[in-house]
């Protein structure tokens, strides 16, 4: 978990490229999937590394956008450009999803969900995704696994570089950044700036918000760290992030002051996300490495509204959460095993211009596992324990094992339980939240294959997660069960100058209750069946790739009435390029949706069209 864990340990951190193909070697290593630094050919779980290379492509697109070219993730959007969105991971909703940044929860306790497409890439060192219930390592949210982000380090030396770039729908964009090291001290330094004018994000008239005009964004977003090797094994770190950004959208005020209508009321949301986390690492033994985490976030989703016509202030909301986190996890090696001993203490607060019946609670853990690492096969263990303010003590576990069938080629399973506490909306939201609700639990399972060799990795996974007393996000009924159940096929190839990525998933998520208008309904705004393909080709200093992504429908809840509706399936292409034209200089092109596809990942919310991204960058 600990972004100090691997730094202290000396292991490289260069990982596998998600999308170019890049062989695995033992100093590949994996963070989130233990809570330790072990090597990726080792790594039991499904899990994808996202690297800095990869990012660097991602032009217009953002943190949702990346997360969504990958194997068992998708995303949905109330709108276009860096409007709230949800992520889907493994079926699971996005309040399922657990997303840290450099080991801190992010995200709101009344929605449940993270921000994501308010996280700046370009202060981004690398992404890790866990898929699969893991709330036996991290707690309560991670039903459908995690996204650990890890914001960029110092470099030895000094370093700096900076980027602009300009698109379609009035998008723009710059970044600058520096970093270095002077002996026992390293910084890193960045700021990045966005905006677009954007695209009509509401399409049916019928909805109380409609408002046939653009819809965009601005976001300026800063990060900085400070690093100390304060004696010979003991590293400190000082980490700050932040994301402030305004963008439109279409509603109208409540209570109504001025009797604003949907032509009239022009809304603005201004969320932010503040983050700061202090790190220590001290290596007591050679055995024995012990790291303390402290830190806290800050989650701030506020509704503005004016009237177009004179700018009057026509009124506002708010629902703020802070996170005050204090974790201390110790590891120790016992030949080539690792036992690890952690203790948690986190507090929830709420700040919301709607009373809430309760506004914070607290959770204390304590979490053992033990990793077992023998020649031709791994285990791991993991024992956990919750006490929540709210709901009491809960305890969950995992076991996993991977045994190697043959050179490359291992078979891996994990079965384990985990639980999810309701959020404040769920419980408090007038008119909405129940106050009885208890929390969801729920027992997973998966098996699969997995292949690594100099030129080829793939993987087959198939999982089952079944959630009891599952909470409809929509609805807000708790149903006496829930089942997540998929496929998850994907191949990386390397032949020459060429690399090719593609996966398949398959994802049937269900609830079930004894109501029979409401019995086996798939789970909302997830398709079925989701192919996606990349292929890139380098010539000398230019590469060129493209993106290929076929969705089967979804089903969604009406935009009028009750009921629900089919969204039809779609397909897209993006294709791009990416030209060093100097040894400190580049030029990235980008066109995503070539086709000009029309289509929704929410009903009534339009997705950007065709569009067009320029960049240069430039690293002296």
């Amino acid at each position: 978990m600990l972004v100090g864990v691997f730094s202290a340990c000396g292991l490289s951190a260069s990982g596998i490229h998600a999308q170019v193909v890049q062989a695995p070697t033992l100093t590949d290593v994996v963070v989130t999937a233990t809570r330790v630094a072990v090597p990726v050919t080792s790594v039991i779980a499904d899990v994808t590394i996202i690297d800095r290379a990869t990012l660097d492509l991602a032009g217009q697109n953002s943190l949702r956008e990346v997360l969504g070219q990958q194997p068992g993730i998708q995303w949905t959007s109330n709108g276009s450009y860096r409007s709230t969105t949800g992520l889907f991971l493994r079926g699971a909703s996005s309040s399922q999803t657990l997303i840290l940044v450099d080991g801190i929860r992010m995200g709101s306790a009344t929605s449940g969900s993270a921000s994501l497409e308010n996280i700046p890439l370009d202060r981004i060192e690398r992404i890790e995704i866990l898929r699969g219930a893991a709330s036996a390592l991290y707690g309560p949210d991670a039903v459908g696994g995690v996204v650990q982000i890890f914001t960029r380090d110092p470099v030895d030396g000094f370093q700096w570089s900076g980027s602009i770039g300009a698109g379609t729908d009035g998008q723009a964009q710059g970044a600058a950044s520096l970093s270095g090291r002077s002996g026992a001290i390293g910084y890193s330094l960045g700021i990045s700036h966005e905006r677009a004018k954007g695209i009509n994000v509401t399409t049916n008239p019928a909805s109380s918000g409609f408002n046939e005009d653009a819809d965009g964004f601005e976001t300026t977003s800063m990060n900085a760290k400070l690093t100390a090797q304060v004696a010979t094994n003991h590293r400190v770190a000082l980490g700050l992030l932040q994301s402030q950004t305004t963008y439109m959208f279409d509603g109208t005020p409540s209570p109504n002051a001025l009797g604003l209508n949907k032509g009239t009321s022009d809304a603005q949301a201004k969320p932010r996300l503040d983050a700061a986390n202090l790190t220590w690492v001290a290596q007591w033994l050679p055995e024995w490495t012990s790291t303390v985490l402290l830190g806290v976030s800050q989650d701030q989703s506020i509704s503005e509204y004016y009237r177009i016509a004179d700018g009057a202030f026509a009124g506002s909301s708010k629902f703020n959460t802070t996170r005050n986190q204090l974790t201390w996890q110790n590891d120790v090696k016992l030949g080539q095993d690792v036992a690890s001993v952690i203790l948690d203490t986190r507090k929830e607060s709420v700040d919301s211009s709607t009373a809430y019946t309760v506004s914070e609670r607290s959770i204390d853990s304590a979490m053992l596992s033990y990793a077992l690492n023998r020649a031709d096969w791994n285990g791991l263990a993991v024992l956990r324990n919750d006490q929540n303010s709210q709901f009491g003590s809960y305890t969950n576990w995992a076991l996993s094992g991977g045994y190697v069938l043959s050179p490359g080629l291992r078979a891996v399973a994990s079965t384990g339980t985990s639980f999810q506490a309701p959020t404040f909306n769920q419980l408090y939201f007038p008119g909405f939240g129940t106050a009885t609700l208890s929390p969801q639990l729920n027992r997973a399972s998966e098996v699969g294959l997995k292949f690594n060799s100099t030129n080829t990795v793939w993987s087959a996974v198939v999982y089952r997660n079944a959630i009891q007393g599952f909470i409809a996000p929509a609805t807000n009924v708790q149903s006496s069960l829930a089942l997540l159940r998929g496929i998850t096929l994907s191949a990386e190839i390397r032949q020459g100058d060429t690399r090719y990525a593609v996966s398949y998933d398959y994802a049937d998520p269900r609830s079930y209750s004894s109501t029979p208008a409401s019995n086996d309904l798939r789970l909302v705004r997830i398709a079925q069946d989701l192919w996606q393909a990349r292929v890139s080709h380098k010539f000398q200093n230019v590469n060129v790739f493209g993106e290929l992504k076929v969705s089967s429908n979804r089903e969604d809840n009406k935009v009028v009435g009750t009921g629900r509706e089919t969204l039809p399936g779609y397909a897209t292409l993006n294709l791009g390029t990416d030209w060093k034209f100097r040894k400190d200089m580049s030029v990235l092109a980008r066109l995503n949706n070539v086709t000009d596809t029309q289509y929704m990942l929410a009903n009534g919310f339009s997705m950007p069209g065709r569009n067009l991204f320029v960049s240069l960058a430039w690293n002296p």
